[in-house]
């Protein structure tokens, strides 16, 4: 079964940068979009970015310019660099891994932003 793994999360305060990190099997990785979502409490989970196995790549208008994600294929693992935070990127931050049959979710990180 697929497990993607999640590490990075925290407290931070506004301003400042944070380094997300999902690991992934490596029999899903290498055939499958990988992104970000997030979600706030009460809320539906949105998208923050995803990269294609080709690179493409596409953000969210609330973190274009902000947020960076990169794949690393020889380590199964994707990225979100986090840029100048803002309190409302507070929100749990959700790995996503879809190789257009199914999506596979990790468990998800904590992220607050202090003001």
């Amino acid at each position: 079964q697929a497990q993607l793994v999640e590490s990075g999360g925290g407290l931070v305060q506004a301003g400042g940068s944070l380094r997300l990190s999902c690991a992934a099997s490596g029999s899903i990785f290498s055939i499958s979009t990988m992104g970000w979502y997030r979600r706030a409490p009460g809320k539906q989970r949105e998208l923050v970015a995803r990269i294609t196995t080709s690179g493409r790549i596409n953000y969210a208008d609330s973190v274009q310019g902000r947020f960076t994600i990169s794949r690393d294929n020889a380590k199964n693992t994707v990225y979100l660099q986090m840029n100048s935070l803002k309190p409302e990127d507070t929100m749990v931050y959700y790995c996503n891994a879809d190789d257009g049959k199914f999506a596979y979710w990790g468990s998800g990180t904590q992220v607050t932003v202090s003001s």
